[in-house]
């Protein structure tokens, strides 16, 4: 890299001349070096999913969480530095509840990825700091429904809470993915970590933007992309955590919850076939490539 040797590199607050700021890149690097997040907005709720290398056998299954819940409706997962994101979900635990104390209702999601982007972007401004090691994906459920304000007494307006039009839809699936620089966009799929690229191809397959998919064919989609995200590294084991947000209606009644175990079960039962079968379909392809060339 070509800030080596230059000095431009040795101070977060410091811009090389070509306008790049070499630390919030290295940051990156770390992440890139993390197990993959992905996160899936489908019409009717958010998934979750994370690839846990496991990196000692005397670790213990189903502990070491990487998966938060920040408020009832939200969740977070992260990928690249633990430490650094375990601190990233404690700060946006302190916003969600800043939130409530000042407007007596939940945090939006879209403000709490506000919130959580101008946090990160502060870490790429000083010498006496360095930047998040971590990227973050962010998905929650905006509560559809006339929720009550906390501590309220009455009934408030007629038509809804500081005039909200009843006619109209409110709340929804929100994701959005959090990058080191503070740079944050919403999205329907978002992947990061190592295998961010394989991951990314397979989002993109789905159909998110238009009628959708459900939540648990999410899930299962889910799994299966992690799967082939992990293809790259077969020969670490790997833990996969998953957890799922839907609307009132849905499974988990708007609350952020850890995808049930039957169901993630059979959705690494479909993902492992899925994997064996393509590879399967790979070898074939190749002896046939070899069958002609002789």
């Amino acid at each position: 890299m070509t800030s080596i040797g230059t000095g431009y590199d040795l101070a977060n607050s410091i811009f090389s001349p070509d306008g790049r700021n070499f630390q919030v890149e290295y940051a990156v690097k770390a992440v890139e070096n993390g197990g993959t997040s992905i996160g899936i907005r489908c019409k009717d709720g958010v998934v979750l999913a994370v690839e846990k290398i496991v990196t000692s056998k005397l670790l213990k299954p189903g502990a070491n969480k990487r998966i938060a819940t920040v408020d009832r409706h939200l969740g977070v997962v992260y990928s690249g530095m633990v430490p650094d994101g375990r601190h990233f979900v404690d700060r946006a635990r302190d916003e969600s509840r800043s939130w409530r104390d000042t407007f007596k209702t939940p945090i939006p999601t879209a403000d709490l990825a506000n919130r959580m982007g101008s946090y990160l972007q502060a870490y790429t401004l000083y010498q006496s700091v360095r930047p998040f090691g971590i990227t973050a994906i962010v998905g929650g459920f905006d509560s559809e429904l006339e929720l009550p304000v906390d501590g309220e007494v009455g009934s408030g307006p007629s038509c809804g809470a500081g005039g909200k039009d009843t006619s109209k839809k409110h709340g929804g699936p929100f994701l959005y993915m959090i990058e080191p620089s503070g740079l944050y966009w919403g999205y329907y799929g978002a992947a990061t970590g190592k295998g961010r690229q394989a991951a990314k191809a397979e989002l993109e397959k789905l159909d998110l933007s238009g009628e959708g998919i459900s939540l648990e064919e999410a899930v299962k989609e889910a799994a299966r992309i992690i799967y082939v995200a992990h293809d790259d590294s077969k020969d670490k084991e790997f833990e996969l955590e998953m957890s799922w947000i839907s609307g009132a209606d849905g499974p988990t009644k708007g609350k952020h919850q850890e995808v049930p175990k039957a169901l993630r079960e059979e959705a690494e039962r479909l993902a492992r076939k899925a994997v064996a079968d393509e590879d399967s379909d790979e070898e074939e392809e190749a002896k046939e490539g070899e069958k002609m060339e002789e």
